[in-house]
């Protein structure tokens, strides 16, 4: 059989891995398995998209393509999820003294939970989703299990849920466009995930509490003074929970119900907004208005500007100018 194949720079943002360095800040890369008490990389062939580069807080996703393969016996440390998108394969897994042979399709997902043994055949190629989520994710996004120190999921080994493969499409997509927002929608989307997953999934199901009311106003103005302040940073969605204090799921329901937009959607119409303020400066050159306005690189920031404000920075900036002539 062929070796195992690594996926590597699956990053744990702010320290979340229980071997990161937490007083320098240093992210180990990769999902991370054990493997006879070592600490291994999963598979050891580079992805194709990775969200290493966002820093996504608490999840890891990794998108890839492989060929045949085994992958030898090893446990996994975190939460795992696996997608498969392309191409229907025989695999077979051994797992808790069983065998089990069977037939991956396009939305074949492995639901395993942290501490799951097991090796895994594929009988050919595919390409796959791998997703990596820390109990820290599971824990603190709502305040019912925030005083828990793990959730233990259900193992499933072919499940297929439209939900659970609409948010890793959508996340993957995220990172396909350069994630323009920032972490903050990516986290969105690994927040509702995780919500998802406590509801459909963990051992003990649990149901959110609903809040209305929106955020009361003192919290609100904090948050909002935060992003207005910090707009050229990435800002993330558990930085807004934590000013708000309280989880990131309640923070996100309540935010949208004050505002009548997402977190990340609001934040990405402020960008826009300050972009204008500053177009209307001739002295201020374009790409620099979208890095202070919080863009990640001129093609974020003009593909967003179009998409919200119906013309390019360039023409705003010729319109704005020639009427105050």
């Amino acid at each position: 059989m062929g070796a195992a194949t690594r996926v590597n720079a699956l990053d744990f943002p702010n320290g979340s891995r229980e071997h990161a360095s937490a007083s320098n800040g240093c992210i180990d890369p990769g999902i991370d398995v054990l493997r006879e008490g070592r600490a291994e990389p999963f598979l050891d062939r580079r992805p194709t998209l990775s969200s290493s580069p966002v820093q996504w807080g608490g999840i890891a996703l990794e998108r890839y393509a492989v060929p045949a393969l085994f992958i030898p016996r090893h446990e996994h440390t975190n939460a795992f999820l696996h997608l498969v998108l392309r191409e229907s394969v025989k695999y077979e897994v051994n797992t808790r003294s069983r065998v089990l042979r069977l037939i991956s399709r396009p939305g074949t997902i492995f639901l395993l939970p942290r501490g799951t043994v097991d090796e895994v055949n594929w009988a050919g190629p595919t390409h796959r989703i791998a997703v990596a989520i820390n109990p820290r994710l599971l824990t603190h996004v709502l305040e019912e299990t925030a005083h828990e120190s793990d959730i233990e999921l259900t193992e499933h080994w072919d499940l297929i849920d439209r939900h659970i493969s609409a948010l890793l499409v959508e996340m993957s997509a995220d990172l396909e466009e350069g994630s323009p927002a920032g972490a903050i929608y990516g986290e969105s989307l690994a927040n509702t995930l995780a919500v998802y997953l406590l509801r459909r999934y963990a051992v003990r199901r649990i149901t959110p509490v609903v809040y209305k009311g929106g955020l009361p106003g003192n919290r609100l103005r904090r948050v909002l003074d935060y992003i207005a302040e910090n707009l050229e940073t990435n800002i993330s969605l558990s930085k807004l929970a934590a000013i708000a204090e309280m989880s990131p799921h309640y923070f996100s329901e309540l935010f949208k119900q004050s505002t009548g937009r997402s977190p990340h959607k609001y934040i990405l119409l402020q960008r826009i907004e300050r972009a204008k303020q500053h177009l209307r400066d001739p002295n201020r050159s374009i790409i620099d208005v979208g890095l202070e306005a919080g863009f990640q690189n001129p093609s974020h920031f003009a593909r967003m500007f179009r998409q919200v404000a119906g013309t390019t920075p360039s023409r705003f900036r010729g319109d704005v100018l020639s009427k105050a002539v």
